[in-house]
């Protein structure tokens, strides 16, 4: 007599189209802002997990390149966005690595409106 072990996956260890798990996946869209970002929302064409983080992190950190680049008023501001932006980033990175969908209040909603317009 032989036990047949059936292996149930976890929500994160699922793989995405990319091949990595879900929670890796989503984790290294913020990795470089909006352009790891674009790039995951290029490649991963099926996981909404993945592809949400992916275009939350194009929206959030393309707003703050933009509000840093605007002239004098960016550059006074510059600082705060900085730090806003690093804040940001690892609350992001951890959140979306331990499986959560953790919407930011605006941008969060904001984004699920683009992706439904580009499935």
């Amino acid at each position: 007599m032989t036990e047949e072990k059936t292996e149930v996956k976890s929500e994160t260890e699922v793989k995405s189209g990319t091949g990595l798990p879900k929670n890796t996946a989503a984790a290294l869209c913020y990795l470089a802002g909006w352009v790891t970002g674009l790039a995951f929302l290029l490649i991963e064409k099926k996981d909404e997990f993945v592809r949400f983080h992916a275009m939350q992190s194009i929206v959030t950190f393309g707003v703050l390149t933009v509000l840093a680049m605007v002239p004098v008023v960016g550059w006074v501001l510059s600082p705060f966005v900085m730090i806003l932006g690093l804040i940001l980033w690892l609350v992001l990175i951890v959140k979306a690595y331990q499986g959560e969908k953790f919407e930011l209040p605006v941008v969060g909603e904001f984004a699920k409106k683009q992706l439904s317009k580009i499935k």
